[in-house]
């Protein structure tokens, strides 16, 4: 019984609005009664209400999803401060390792190619010719220079 006038309260309202609405197209109370009336017969309330707990039910689910989100966007925000200190620390060891590094095989690099032009030179005199003789020796012309 207290559904029929709930239903009875929701019609009301409803051809409240509708006649809110009829008022402003120009037509007379009776015939915006009877189309509000048409419109309340067309949906039944029980289809109404089960939309209604259906948008409820989803409404649920994605405030609980949005929570798990929520908690999950905190804990992570939280392991990130943890985790950038680190992260940082460990990014200019590996900065000073490279450049170390590079020091040495620039240093190993030259020191290897002076004893192997040394020795190069010492079986073979003539492999290294000057820079007044490469210049004599290479004639051919630069493509990448316009002529």
């Amino acid at each position: 019984m207290r559904k029929d006038t709930h239903d009875e309260r929701k019609a009301s309202s409803y051809e409240k609005k509708e006649v809110g609405t009829l008022r402003r197209e120009g037509l007379s109370d009776l015939q915006r009664q009877d189309i509000s009336r048409s419109f309340q017969t067309l949906v039944d309330s029980l289809d109404l209400d089960s939309v209604k707990q259906s948008q409820h039910h989803i409404l649920g689910r994605l405030q609980d999803s949005n929570a798990v989100l929520s908690l999950f966007n905190n804990n992570l925000a939280n392991c990130f401060i943890k985790v950038s200190a680190d992260f940082s620390r460990n990014t200019c060891v590996l900065q000073s390792m490279k450049s170390d590094l590079d020091y040495i095989f620039l240093k190993l690099r030259y020191a290897t190619m002076k004893n192997i032009k040394a020795k190069i030179l010492s079986t073979y005199p003539d492999a290294f010719p000057d820079y007044s003789t490469v210049e004599a020796l290479d004639r051919r012309p630069d493509l990448e220079l316009p002529q």
